[in-house]
């Protein structure tokens, strides 16, 4: 009666309309070995296409496990569910419509699914996140047959090794990765996956191991306009172009912003928008808005201001001042020595900042102060009120992923879509600097006093709540 019942359900929600799968060649051979093999890897560019060829295999498998109960992670549940089970119309609850529901089981966001495909047998995904250390008590308590995970190379290792063990019992045991390339000596490859191919290359890898690494150019859902479109929005030989475009394994090196620096070194003028012309769109109201970002300084940094402006429709990104203070320099507007800044003097410092903007440009929307100096940030805000300012609203910034912020920047750069003024002499400087850690595998920026990190955060507060507008025709997912 029940089973009656569950057919009779199934087919009020018959399917009239294929999923578009097109599958390149390359990606169709991975999908096949994915039958016949344990590990399963693919890796590469962005929107090469890895995560579905995953997703495919992953469904066409849970037809016919005799495993119940199944795990997806990401680097966390949200983009578990983002990537796995929609994944842009390809994902699970699309491949399974009419056959699944989300619900929770044992407290985790869940894909129920029962239907013809599977038949009619009960199938359960459970979508957790891994980046934390302790991200791997969530996905206790339960054995597991099969396990996918998006962004492998974001997963904390004791998740890793967590999926591992609950797959102990499974009947029908796989695993499904995909990632985006890394730094070369990534834990990921070290305690992994170059592992797995050396062992998988002397025949010690019972279960085999399937390995395929693929570009953007072999994704055959992407016209080539669009991919030109996508490639024209990095800087060429940046961390990012590497990783993302040539989907290789990198080590960052040298400097940070290098098509901007070697403007600046060669005086070339590209991303110089004169003052006098900047004056006249704010003019003209071509300018949307106008923010101020405040890095505070301490222990040997400076105080830093920087004022930009975004065009109309987020075309492009002006910035039109940038100053920075520190102790014993010379006040570059009074010649003056600043030997003591004192919070008053901080707010003097400010107050003329501001001014200076609302006198050139004629107005400023808002403040974005480095959010951890909350007793610094009220020291701006009743400077702003004692000068008869006190209108301009002054937040914390939100501080967002540094490499988030930065690759806005190189992108904007790699586009023209980023402009600065005469008044900027601490921006070239801060910019002709910036360089990553190369000690460090994770992208970290330097930061041990050779360069102007304050300008650059200062810089960073003003945009980097508008960077998916900024970038709105960009999507880095895999």
């Amino acid at each position: 009666m029940a089973r009656t019942a569950m057919m009779a359900r199934n087919k009020q929600h018959h399917r009239r309309k294929t999923i578009g799968y097109r599958f390149g060649d390359e990606h169709k051979a991975y999908i096949r070995a994915c039958q016949h093999n344990l590990i399963n890897v693919a890796e590469g560019a962005v929107r090469a296409g890895k995560t579905i060829d995953n997703v495919f295999a992953f469904a066409h498998e849970l037809k016919t496990t005799p495993d119940k109960i199944h795990l997806a992670t990401g680097s966390t549940a949200a983009n578990a569910q983002l990537n796995i089970g929609d994944a842009n119309g390809y994902g699970l609850e699309h491949i399974f419509r009419g056959q699944c529901r989300w619900g929770k089981y044992e407290g985790n966001s869940a894909l129920i699914i029962q239907g013809p495909d599977t038949g009619y047998r009960l199938r359960i995904v459970i979508f957790a996140g891994g980046a934390l250390a302790n991200s791997y008590k969530k996905i206790r308590g339960n054995s597991y047959g099969m396990w996918i995970a998006t962004e492998i190379n974001l997963h904390h290792d004791n998740t890793i090794r967590e999926a591992f063990n609950r797959q102990l019992a499974a009947q029908r045991r796989k695993v499904f990765w995909d990632l985006n390339p890394d730094h070369p000596n990534a834990p990921i490859y070290r305690d992994y996956i170059d592992k797995y191919a050396a062992k998988a290359a002397k025949g010690e890898l019972v279960g085999g191991y399937n390995y395929a690494h693929f570009t953007i150019f072999q994704n055959i859902n992407i016209t080539r306009q669009r991919i030109a479109e996508i490639v024209s929005q990095y800087e060429p030989g940046s961390i990012w172009y590497i990783r993302d475009i040539e989907g290789r394994r990198s080590i960052a090196e040298g400097l940070i912003y290098n098509k901007l620096a070697t403007s600046i070194a060669a005086r070339d003028g590209a991303y110089i928008l004169p003052k006098e012309k900047a004056m006249q769109m704010a003019r003209d109201k071509q300018f949307i808005k106008i923010i101020v970002g405040v890095d505070f300084g301490g222990n040997g940094s400076g105080h830093a201001f920087v004022a930009t402006a975004a065009t109309l429709g987020y075309e492009k990104l002006v910035c039109l001042r940038s100053v920075r203070y520190r102790e014993g320099d010379i006040d570059p507007e009074t010649n003056r020595r600043l030997q003591d800044i004192d919070p008053e003097m901080l707010g003097q410092l400010f107050v003329r900042f501001i001014e200076g903007i609302l006198q050139d440009y004629g107005f400023v929307t808002k403040v974005r102060a480095d959010s951890e100096e909350s007793v610094l940030i009220r020291g701006l805000r009743n400077a702003l009120k004692r000068s008869g300012r006190g209108n301009i609203k002054v937040t914390g910034a939100t501080k967002s992923k540094i490499t988030d912020r930065i690759f806005a920047l190189t992108s904007l750069c790699a586009q023209n879509r980023f402009l600065y003024t005469e008044d900027c002499e601490t921006l070239e400087s801060a910019v002709s600097m910036a360089t990553w850690d190369t000690t460090k595998q994770e992208l970290v920026r330097l930061d041990d006093g050779t360069s102007d990190i304050d300008t650059m955060d200062a810089l960073e507060y003003t945009y980097e709540d508008d960077i998916q507008k900024l970038l709105r025709d960009l999507k880095r997912a895999g």
